[in-house]
């Protein structure tokens, strides 16, 4: 049963808590969370962007901050002192895209930096230093996908290797042989959308294995026995999306879930119900609610983690010169 506090989405507090938590620079969770601050600001810049709150804060501050954080090699670290990661290149080019700025960096050097990542059998290592994983298989073809670069590496070996990764009860890994987990089927589903491959995937077995990750609280867990959290109401919910099986679990059940994660004095959502907010739980809870169809959210797209109207501007844009090249007169 929901708290009485927390029947509805406390849009306002959240909003609140997103600023106050990004303008708070002397907390411990700043200093914290310092080695994956662009990630933190895309979660939250979203999760304001979904709730309609875009401009509570300062957008050309954040842009300039973003620049600052690329190395020389055209990738990103997770903040100013650290090195260039996939993980954290998405992010900078998500809040890019965000506020229409992609066009602030040079989108070759960007995707000459992804493309030195991919491997021989088609995944991607995450830095140079060789650690390979199924999200960054996902965070180089969304990065590519959002700079127009998809050319740049080798697709069809990118999307083999995610198919490599499929197991028994049709979910994904992060690595051949691996066991399945929400997290991973997310960020496999998302980059064999974006490879044009859904064809690879066991549609109703992994689809009933993520409707298995409901539980009695009408939370959803990552992987069998373990407990429900909120962020896998993105982790799950964004893969049924894509795969069109959305309607296959008691929405009603998971909205009350994270509707009770809600902090109504502080605003931000937890993992759990009665545990400490954060932003990262915040913004899944959130974009989950968005997919659902919370009124008074803007939707998002389950593919790319960002709002539909960003990404349905991006490919307005790349329609257009194809379209004044059809009009243009023959010679």
């Amino acid at each position: 049963m929901v708290h009485p506090a927390r029947q509805e989405l406390l849009a306002e507090q959240h909003a609140r808590y997103i600023v106050e938590f990004s303008q708070n620079k002397d907390s411990f969770e700043y200093f914290a969370t310092e080695h994956f601050r662009l990630s933190g600001v895309y979660w939250g810049l979203t999760a304001l962007h979904l709730l309609g709150r875009q401009a509570a804060l300062d957008g050309a501050e954040i842009v300039a901050w973003v620049l600052r954080c690329q190395r020389p090699c055209g990738g990103f670290g997770g903040s100013e002192r650290h090195d260039a990661h996939l993980l954290y290149t998405l992010s900078a080019l998500q809040i890019l895209a965000l506020y229409d700025e992609l066009d602030c960096v040079d989108v070759d050097t960007v995707a000459r930096y992804v493309a030195s990542l991919q491997q021989p059998d088609g995944s991607f290592w995450g830095d140079e230093w060789g650690e390979t994983d199924t999200r960054f298989s996902y965070c180089a073809l969304s990065a590519l996908w959002l700079l127009d670069r998809l050319h740049a590496v080798d697709v069809p070996a990118a999307a083999a290797y995610v198919a490599a990764c499929k197991n028994f009860d049709g979910g994904f890994g992060c690595t051949p042989g691996n066991e399945s987990h929400a997290g991973q089927v997310f960020t496999c589903v998302a980059a064999l959308d974006i490879a044009g491959r859904l064809d690879l995937i066991d549609r109703d077995l992994l689809c009933w294995w993520l409707c298995e990750r409901q539980t009695r609280s009408g939370g959803l867990n990552g992987r069998p026995e373990k407990l429900q959290d909120v962020c896998y109401s993105w982790w799950c919910l964004s893969a049924l999306s894509i795969l069109g099986r959305l309607h296959w679990i008691d929405q009603a059940a998971l909205t009350d879930f994270i509707l009770d994660c809600q902090d109504e004095d502080g605003g931000g959502i937890s993992d759990r119900p009665e545990d400490q907010v954060d932003v990262y739980h915040t913004f899944f809870g959130i974009a989950g609610l968005s997919l659902m169809g919370r009124p008074g959210l803007a939707p998002i797209d389950p593919t790319f983690a960002l709002p539909v109207e960003v990404v349905d501007r991006l490919r307005e844009r790349r329609r257009e010169p194809v379209a004044a090249a059809a009009e243009a007169p023959v010679a």
